[in-house]
């Protein structure tokens, strides 16, 4: 109610930057925050477009406990080294004030607007935790084995260990502490899978910072007793308990604190991993989408209900990586994330919310080009691959530019999530962030994207009309 109150004179609009790991959200973020602070080409943002966007400017942030988000070592990355940014390691916040000039009448007779856009990044691994609110100790160890005997080869250890155990048996530290230690091996390899688009929660395990080696950190699913009469003392009731605590002391706050007061959502999504994954890929992925997008708080508040309480009236789905593939086929990937979150999208739009989805490349590493062979055009896309990938047994150094025809993608989406996919392919790789152009003077521009004024505008476009 403090920050609403206080909103009224100095307005602030929060916005949650979700993704999986991998999906990109620190370089959105940074990209986002470079564009609304340099100019860049932003057609489809209607204040920018037309000339109503005074300025936007780095400001304090209001939470001075969280991490200010490194926004100018991103850059630096980016634009001078021309290297993708660091993976996010803890959550971090950053704020932009905006000054604008009104479109509306009334609004013009009371001078400038101002917003605050307040922006939250942390690691994607910690995303996969919210479900965990609502499961039980006994029912994430159901969904825990579950998981397990998908993936055989990675969790062979950790299955015969907890198979060796009795979890009824009297409680051992050292048995919790071997058992933990097996699970966070496992939770580890089955993250190092190149095809792997999610986590495994607990995310901590594989970020616990200062917690590393802390009782809510030593605890793993345990095989299912015959008997819902739990002994004291047992294994099972010490994992129980340590199970609880994390709860307790890691996922509620880091939802109260952060995901309970978000106004807009952006979630991004890694499609094209997720297609070259194949079809077990991206149902996984469907189903971490799902999960997560339950525990959000989202509907449309009264004015007297938005003073005391807060919920996400504004969602958008993003495709990222829109340049590894031809602009042709961006539409196609819209509709094949469409056709991806479709029961997250109604879930939501059940609730009040505005839902909608897009095709983005928040930098854009690549061009576009012709290929003439054999009488036949290929539509192609070009840059410089990142030092080290490889394709067709050719290893690149980062200075390359390479000309690549990606593949199609299918006009029905469904299509996607059929085991036979003959038909089409596609192929992505690593490429190095494109070069800022500079103007005639020397000043430097922003960052080349695709579609990223239709993100703004479809997130913060209304607060600024």
């Amino acid at each position: 109610m403090q920050e609403r109150v206080g909103g009224l004179m100095a307005p602030s609009l929060r916005l949650g930057v979700t993704g999986l790991s991998r999906s990109g959200k620190t370089v959105f973020l940074a990209a986002l925050v470079h564009n609304l602070v340099h100019g860049g080409r932003l057609p489809l943002f209607a204040a920018y477009a037309e000339g109503r966007l005074s300025s936007a400017n780095l400001a304090p942030q209001p939470d001075d406990e969280v991490p200010r988000f490194p926004y100018e070592d991103h850059v630096r990355a980016l634009v001078d080294e021309r290297v993708w940014p660091a993976s996010t390691r803890k959550i971090a916040q950053l704020r932009v004030t905006i000054e604008y000039e009104t479109a509306r009448f009334l609004g013009r007779r009371f001078g400038p607007g101002r917003l605050h856009l307040d922006l939250v990044d942390y690691p994607g691994e910690w995303l996969l935790d919210l479900p965990l609110m609502h499961l039980s100790f006994k029912d994430w160890c159901a969904t825990s084995l579950d998981e397990a005997a998908r993936r055989p080869v990675e969790s062979r250890d950790f299955r015969a260990q907890i198979g060796a155990l009795d979890p009824l048996a009297p409680a051992k530290e050292g048995d919790a502490q071997s058992l933990a230690e097996t699970f966070t091996r496992y939770l580890k390899a089955a993250r190092a899978d190149p095809h792997a688009l999610a986590a495994l929660p607990p995310g901590r395990f594989l970020m616990p910072g200062d917690m590393e080696g802390s009782p809510a950190l030593t605890f793993a699913p345990l095989r299912l007793p015959d008997t819902d009469d739990m002994p004291s003392g047992s294994l099972w009731a010490m994992m129980e308990r340590r199970y609880e605590a994390y709860k307790t002391h890691v996922v509620r706050p880091f939802f109260r604190d952060h995901f309970a007061r978000l106004d807009r959502q952006i979630v991004l999504v890694d499609v094209l991993a997720a297609l070259n994954g194949g079809p077990e890929a991206l149902d996984e992925l469907r189903r971490a989408l799902s999960s997560v997008l339950a525990c959000f708080r989202t509907g449309r508040l009264s004015f007297l209900g938005s003073l005391v309480d807060r919920r996400i009236d504004r969602i958008l789905f993003v495709a990222t990586k829109a340049d590894h593939i031809h602009h042709t086929d961006h539409d196609r990937l819209e509709r094949i994330l469409e056709h991806l979150v479709a029961e997250a999208k109604e879930r939501a739009q059940f609730t009040g919310a505005a839902v909608d989805v897009a095709a983005m490349a928040a930098v854009r590493a690549t061009r576009e080009a012709s290929v003439t062979r054999d009488g036949e055009v290929w539509p192609t896309i070009v840059g410089t691959p990142m030092a080290g990938e490889r394709i067709n047994g050719r290893v690149f150094d980062g200075e390359a530019e390479i000309g690549l025809f990606p593949g199609d993608l299918p006009d029905d989406p469904s299509a996607v999530f059929e085991e036979v996919r003959d038909e089409y392919g596609v192929t992505t790789m690593r490429f190095r962030p494109g070069r800022v152009e500079r103007s005639n003077s020397g000043l430097t521009l922003s960052l080349p994207h695709i579609r990223l004024d239709r993100v703004l505008q479809y997130l913060i476009g209304d607060r600024l009309s």
